[in-house]
């Protein structure tokens, strides 16, 4: 039976992009070693990092005076690495999801936080608008995390603000174009659009670089990863890898605004069928709707009948389908790999199982 792959992440990858970063892992451009026993500093490794920062420039169309670089310790480090290297007194956040509430959280050991806006008195089911108007003059920088995973809300705009602006995209960068002449920083997990779990990846302007009042450590600082291009320390040779491979992949199938389209296809696609169904019904204020985590549960009278359906849409080859605990019900997640043919496979599952019940 096929497999149709929803999880919320480390998420699907391209077919091609698994079968070409495996062959490496085999033998790694010949060398009759693996990409898992390179050293970082061999000379065939070097063009992959530097083919991943043309690549992240070119399809982001990144300006001049920015850089990108490559960490561990996934986007829950960056948590409190921004504020370490941008907050001087006060920072402004808005909540809008458990990872943005749990950012908020880390930055206050840095400084002042203020919670400019949040939805967490509707558990998350909207993204806070107006923000924009309600951010301090004085701030050092607005945080903003684009995507929220385990509710399913989207900001899909570049907020225009006047103080420096900072985004969490683990779940939505290189799935929408984004103006990032805008930011200070952009960063994310890369787990969930551009490649497997064990590389970060973060946008930095650098002249923002060095201002904060406090002395780092060097691995914090955001200056050691760029003067040394990200081999200050031994990276993550494999994901980086296989971050390359999905970026070709990207940039061969219409790169970040032929990603766009497919996503809203997607979603589009199958928020009808939960908005048509009889059994179910979205769990999030239709204009914060994610193309990436589609939310929704059992209408209250069928509710009995979760259990049932999971099964169901299981044998049926779906996979990762459940929701996250904070929101129940279940949750269809449609990052770049993820295909029509999936969600049409995940629609015909809900129609069968409404025509039984």
């Amino acid at each position: 039976m096929k497999k149709y792959n929803f999880n919320a992440g480390p998420s699907m990858l391209p077919r091609e992009v698994i079968e070409n970063t495996a062959k490496q892992i085999l033998d790694f451009n010949g060398s009759g070693l693996s990409l898992m026993e390179i050293s970082h500093r061999a000379k065939d490794f070097q063009p992959v990092v530097d083919e991943c920062v043309a690549l992240f420039k070119e399809l982001l169309q990144i300006p001049d005076g920015y850089s990108v670089i490559f960490l561990g310790g996934g986007a829950s480090l960056q948590f409190m690495q921004i504020p370490a290297n941008f907050l001087i007194k006060k920072a402004a956040y808005v909540n809008s999801g458990t990872w943005a509430k749990k950012a908020l959280k880390e930055a206050k050991l840095y400084g002042e936080v203020i919670e400019v806006a949040t939805s967490a008195e509707a558990n998350y089911t909207y993204y806070p608008s107006g923000f924009e108007a309600l951010v301090p003059a004085d701030a050092d920088y607005l945080h903003i995390t684009t995507n929220n995973t385990i509710y399913g809300t989207q900001l899909r705009k570049d907020p225009c603000v006047a103080v420096p602006l900072i985004a969490d995209m683990s779940s939505d960068i290189m799935s929408r174009p984004v103006d990032v002449s805008k930011y200070t920083a952009i960063y994310g997990g890369a787990q969930k659009n551009i490649a497997m779990a064990g590389v970060t990846v973060v946008i930095l302007k650098d002249d923002m670089l060095g201002k904060a009042p406090r002395t780092l450590p060097t691995m914090i600082d955001y200056r050691t990863h760029v003067e040394k291009g990200s081999m200050f320390n031994t990276p993550p040779v494999v994901p980086i890898y296989s971050m390359l491979e999905n970026l070709r992949w990207i940039k061969k199938n219409g790169g970040v605004e032929a990603a766009a389209q497919r996503a809203q296809e997607r979603a589009d696609l199958l928020y009808a069928e939960i908005d048509r169904n009889k059994l179910f019904h979205g769990t999030v204020d239709e204009a914060s709707r994610s193309w990436m985590n589609i939310c929704f549960v059992m209408n209250d009278e069928y509710k009995e009948l979760e259990k049932t359906f999971f099964d169901f849409a299981t044998e049926r080859g779906m996979v990762g389908i459940k929701g996250h605990r904070s929101v129940g019900g279940f949750r269809a997640s449609c990052y770049n790999a993820q295909t029509i043919e999936g969600v049409e496979a995940f629609i015909a599952a809900m129609r069968d199982f409404e025509a039984r019940y």
